[in-house]
């Protein structure tokens, strides 16, 4: 089963986006587990992620960093449903 990871800051505008932009792709895709991490609330995390959220691994790999990319959503919507 596919897994995405949000490690997201609060107050953060750019997180925001990313988990709306998320939340809107994985509709339709029951087989995609979604996590978000705050990436505050760990200081090992915030020290890797903290300057660089949102960053967003797809099955513990880095997919995406900042922003959404076409290619991802693409990638996402060919996972089975």
């Amino acid at each position: 089963m596919p897994r995405l990871t949000l490690y997201a800051r609060r107050d953060c505008h750019p997180c925001r986006v990313m988990h709306a932009v998320v939340a809107e792709v994985v509709v339709g895709l029951p087989g995609l587990v979604v996590e978000e991490i705050d990436v505050d609330r760990n200081r090992e995390l915030r020290a890797s992620y903290g300057n660089d959220a949102p960053v967003l691994p797809l099955d513990g790999v880095e997919a995406v960093r900042h922003r959404m990319t076409a290619a991802l959503r693409a990638r996402l919507a060919a996972i089975p449903g």
